[in-house]
């Protein structure tokens, strides 16, 4: 049996879970240094995540668990890494912007954390909100027009009491390269666009949208796996810059925002439209086709999980890390207990994408996979590091808890990624 390319199945593991059972690894996010130098970050949680030795933490209410973030340094392509520092909080990704290195994260209000020689050393975290409550994953980072843009997600209201992705707005959010981001004036954030306050998922007839009831769907089942109500999470942006697509803006002021979409099914994306006004302020609304039509759902593979988008200058084109799912249609009271929620919510295949558009998709192969489902490699970042592309992944062995709650940050590089173009 011909099987699909497997790139980088072979991985460094950055950080393993001293205790698979009560300490999880999430969040994984990667950037680089002009002179080379990797900068690594992650989530530690879960029950036992208190007694782990740390310059800060805070307790996330979701779950009820302790939170920190880690910072890491690697200055031989990813072989070896050194704690530098924690950040006390959650889905912090690490960028660059001018000479500085930063963290940006949340504690329910957005923090940030600079270092200034390197990532050696990192300043007291700073709140760039008071009172506000955020969400996100490490996402990808654009720099366009002297400034640097990412997306962090705010929830605008509090009636779901479950999974909450329908009341989450995702809020561009810009800074000139060569400010201090660590203060608030630095920023302009993207007006607020909830899901639930433009989908009406009445509307969504022919679409199978949502594909689940919002409930139990294993009543009475050794494993529950509950639908939540539709919606959006987990943003990249994204900048059509080609003058022969649809939606390309001369004018360079229009960015794209591509979100997870929480359907109960697989292969859509969420998008939006951010336009930066005269004046500088950015106004988030829903794009539209030629027809007139407004579009929210766009085909995107492995779009039902997080994914991680990055552009590439040197080929024009966009590549997309995602999970392939197989068996999404099977009755979830069939599948294993071993099996992680809904029977879309398959993790353990990470698969490699790229696109000259966004909407029209060949896959590349298969960065990495697990040895089983309950093995993740999911919710991964990526860049490029000169001819090769460098994946950390969320991961886990046989012995994560479970798919979710793995025990492994784990590198991945693809040599000369540029040649599996076709």
């Amino acid at each position: 049996m011909k099987k699909a390319r497997l790139l980088a199945n072979e991985c460094t593991v950055l950080y393993e879970s001293p205790d698979p059972e009560s300490i999880y690894c999430y969040n994984p996010g990667i950037a680089q240094l002009q002179e080379g130098r990797l900068i690594g970050t992650f989530d530690l949680s879960g029950p036992g995540a208190g007694g782990l030795p740390a310059t800060g933490r805070w307790e996330v209410g979701e779950f009820g668990y302790t939170w920190v973030a880690r910072i890491t340094t690697s200055d031989d392509g990813g072989q070896r890494w050194v704690h530098r520092a924690d950040f006390p909080g959650q889905h912090q990704r690490p960028f660059t912007a001018g000479d500085s290195l930063y963290v940006l994260g949340h504690a329910g209000d957005l923090l940030i954390m600079r270092s200034d020689d390197r990532g050696e050393t990192w300043s007291e975290p700073v709140r760039l909100t008071t009172g506000q409550a955020w969400h996100q994953s490490a996402c990808n980072v654009h720099y366009a027009n002297g400034n640097v843009y990412l997306v962090m997600e705010r929830r605008l209201t509090f009636d779901v009491p479950g999974w909450p992705v329908s009341e989450l707005a995702p809020v561009l959010m810009r800074a000139p390269v060569d400010a201090d981001l660590t203060q608030r004036e630095s920023w302009t954030f993207a007006s607020d666009l909830a899901f639930k306050d433009l989908v009406d998922d009445e509307e969504l007839d022919l679409f199978g949208v949502p594909f689940w009831s919002v409930g139990n769907l294993n009543p009475g089942g050794e494993t529950r796996r509950w639908m939540s109500p539709i919606g959006w999470l987990e943003t990249n942006v994204v900048q059509f810059v080609d003058p022969d697509h649809i939606w390309y803006d001369p004018t360079g002021h229009t960015f794209h925002l591509w979100m997870r979409a929480h359907t109960g099914g697989t292969g859509y994306a969420c998008i939006l439209k951010v336009v930066e006004n005269e004046g500088g302020s950015m106004t988030t609304i829903p794009e539209t086709v030629p027809s007139g039509r407004r579009v929210v759902y766009v085909p995107c593979p492995g779009g039902q999980m997080r994914f991680h988008v990055l552009y590439d200058q040197e080929t024009k084109l966009y590549w997309l890390l995602s999970t392939s799912a197989w068996d999404s249609m099977t009755k979830p009271e069939r599948l294993p207990s071993t099996r992680f929620s809904l029977p879309n919510n398959e993790r353990h295949v990470l698969a490699l994408h790229f696109s000259k558009n966004m909407i029209d998709w060949r896959m590349a192969g298969v960065v990495a996979r697990g040895n089983s489902p309950k093995e993740a490699r999911h919710y991964a970042s990526m860049m490029i590091d000169e001819n090769d592309l460098l994946v950390l992944s969320r991961s886990g062995d046989h012995w994560a808890k479970s798919a979710h709650d793995g025990n492994l940050i784990t590198l991945h590089r693809i040599p000369d990624f540029r040649e599996l173009i076709y």
